[in-house]
């Protein structure tokens, strides 16, 4: 009988069966997972300062993208066959899903939530992850025994390597100079400049893996053994494991490197590692059969997908504690996180007079209008108005100053929707008789205005008289 013969089925969440068999004789589960970081047709916006969570669910083919300050699922989108894992750009733009049973990988546009396009890899498609220039992503083909590398630029596989049997989950170092791929038997390890595998570490049954933030260790999960072994990356040997739960499976890091958390599937349990001490520090019970796991950017929470229950369970690292439980799709496997979108807020400026005319100080009102268009509140921002050659301005609302020409205002916190107004005086005399125009233009803002084209705004009065003006 053949090794690929050999292979039984993964365990199923309902009772669809399909072709592809995954998992090697004496293991449970086999599958690639990296924290690296929609709808059926459009995503919903990520909620300001906070990640969005991507979770593959293997068994209803589809990705469900969960805004992580509300912990809800915001939008689902449709992919390939069988979805085991998921990375997102560096930058957020993309998210790249592996689907096991259709050969492919399905790249998601993370602002609009349409798949742009499916790229044909090896057999059996399992782990996902990005480099951290964005210019790559290395997919494990699991019944191939190679990495297929895509170029992001293009979307094409730019390069097939030969791994070890049964590849699952890949690891990029932060210094992108080498990833790492967990096979049957061993973790191999391949220069990205050459695409060519420069080493083997052998390990009992490896699969989820996460490399430090200096890139000095990478600690695996050693499933049979029911352990992470740690590896140091300069020597590729094994330099001690942390017993952990019952058939350890993902294992991702915290952005500080003094954590690791590994989801154990046999023991329905993520275990703590401190990473410093080598030792387990805390055991958090989650939903059935966790398998993929990643942490926030932040370091602040850990999801963990919760293949048998169709969840994903939040972790406050702070306390190591379930804080949410948010229903996914069916057999939910990989979880990565798009950064937090940047906030913005666009502020429309507006700008409107009238005249106070008579024969005692006649003069013109301007009033200076800022308005939060969103999707974020305005923190400050500063509108300056141009006044006609030889003019000057009195009366100005608390905020503002004037120089030569010029009435600068400043304003501060304005609500998604709301505005908030200036006023300032013009005084007539003889000499402005005729035209007079003033125009407001937005000089600076916080956050990011990503809309110049409402930055600008002018009202114009035409004076007769000191006893005659209209404003427009």
């Amino acid at each position: 009988m053949s090794s690929r013969s050999a292979l039984r089925p993964v365990p199923r969440v309902g009772s669809r069966r399909r072709s592809t068999a995954l998992l090697a004789t004496g293991a449970l589960l086999c599958s690639g997972f990296v924290a690296v970081a929609v709808p059926a047709a459009t995503a919903a916006p990520a909620h300001a300062g906070a990640p969005a969570a991507y979770i593959a669910n293997s068994e209803s083919d589809n990705v469900s993208v969960v805004d992580t300050a509300t912990d809800t699922v915001t939008s689902t989108v449709a992919v390939g066959d069988r979805p085991s894992g998921v990375a997102v750009t560096p930058d957020g733009g993309r998210a790249y899903v592996a689907n096991r049973g259709s050969g492919s990988v399905s790249v998601i546009d993370t602002a609009t939530g349409a798949v742009t396009a499916t790229v044909a890899v090896g057999d059996g498609p399992f782990g996902v992850a990005a480099a951290p220039d964005g210019d790559s992503v290395y997919v494990t083909n699991f019944q191939s025994d190679s990495v297929s590398v895509i170029g992001t630029a293009t979307n094409t596989v730019t390069a097939t390597v030969p791994v070890g049997a049964q590849p699952n989950s890949v690891a990029v170092a932060p210094g992108g100079d080498r990833f790492y791929v967990s096979s049957a038997s061993a973790v191999s390890v391949i220069d990205t400049a050459t695409q060519t595998l420069i080493g083997t570490v052998p390990v009992s049954r490896p699969n989820g893996l996460t490399v430090t933030p200096d890139g000095a260790r990478l600690h695996v999960s050693s499933q049979n053994a029911g352990v992470v072994t740690v590896i140091d990356t300069a020597t590729r040997t094994v330099t001690g494991t942390v017993p952990v739960g019952n058939s350890p499976f993902g294992a991702a890091g915290s952005p500080d490197g003094s954590r690791v958390y590994v989801t154990n599937i046999g023991g329905n349990s993520t275990s703590v590692i401190d990473t410093a001490t080598g030792t387990v520090v805390d055991t958090v019970g989650v939903g059935s059969t966790p398998i993929g796991v990643a942490v926030t950017p932040d370091g602040g929470e850990v999801y963990v997908a919760n293949s048998n229950s169709g969840t994903a369970s939040v972790i406050d690292t702070a306390t190591n504690t379930v804080t949410a439980v948010v229903p996914v799709g069916s057999g939910p496997y990989a979880v990565a996180f798009a950064p937090a979108p940047a906030s913005s807020s666009d502020i429309d400026v507006d700008v409107t007079a009238r005249p106070s005319l008579g024969i005692l100080v006649p003069y013109l009102t301007y009033t200076v209008t800022a308005r939060a268009l969103g999707p974020d509140a305005v923190a400050t921002g500063t509108v300056t108005a141009t006044l006609p050659p030889g003019a000057t301005a009195t009366g100005l609302s608390p905020g503002c100053t004037t120089a030569t020409g010029t009435v600068t205002c400043s304003y501060g916190t304005i609500a998604t929707g709301a505005a908030a107004s200036k006023t300032f005086r013009v005084p007539l005399h003889l000499l402005s008789l005729g035209t007079v125009k003033v125009t407001g233009t937005r000089t600076a803002s916080s956050p990011t205005d990503p809309n110049p084209a409402n930055d600008r705004a002018t009202a114009t009065c035409t004076v007769v008289s000191i006893l005659l003006a209209t404003c427009a």
